[in-house]
């Protein structure tokens, strides 16, 4: 009787003790934080007969949008074009942006980066070469270039490590997309 008066007596303790254990954490999880409604000062105002609609200037794109006069940031400062287009310098042109630009630009439409057909009626030549040259510090240091880089989802234009010469051949080869 003693030793069934023990199991029974530490099985009490042990299911007093799960309880009190299970009724604590409750308490827990239903306590704690209460969010208490900040009641401020508000009055009703009367609703004015005449309303403005104010409108909403539509921000152009920015392989849309025009700037002649920006030359960028690199080493090209000044680029004569010339009346006539070089046909050979197109043709090597065309060659050097089939070869390392195609994976991005299409020639006439928008791809991963925008379309240069033209191009030369939103941007200067030497813009253009130096975004071509130097495409890093123009996505750190020219407004425009940022601006795109935003516009094609922050995807930056890849360095080619291209010559002078041939920036100048694909920018003549830009010259004779229409």
């Amino acid at each position: 009787m003693v030793i069934f008066l023990w199991y029974k007596l530490n099985d009490m303790k042990t299911t007093l003790k799960l309880m009190t254990v299970l009724f604590t954490i409750l308490l827990m999880s239903c306590g704690g934080k209460e969010e208490k409604k900040k009641e401020g000062f508000s009055y009703d105002k009367k609703a004015t007969t005449e309303q403005k609609e104010t409108p909403k200037a539509e921000k152009t794109p920015a392989s849309k949008r025009v700037d002649l006069t920006n030359k960028g940031v690199g080493p090209i400062t000044s680029v004569d074009l010339g009346n006539e287009i070089d046909q050979n310098m197109a043709t090597h042109g065309a060659d050097v942006f089939k070869k390392m630009c195609t994976a991005c630009h299409r020639a006439n439409k928008k791809f991963i980066g925008p379309s240069p057909t033209g191009i030369l009626d939103r941007r200067s030549p030497e813009w253009v070469m130096n975004m071509i040259l130097n495409p890093d510090e123009m996505v750190q240091k020219d407004a425009l270039a940022k601006d795109l880089l935003i516009e094609f989802n922050g995807s930056p234009m890849a360095n080619q490590n291209l010559s002078e010469d041939d920036a100048r051949a694909v920018l003549e080869y830009f010259r004779t997309l229409k």
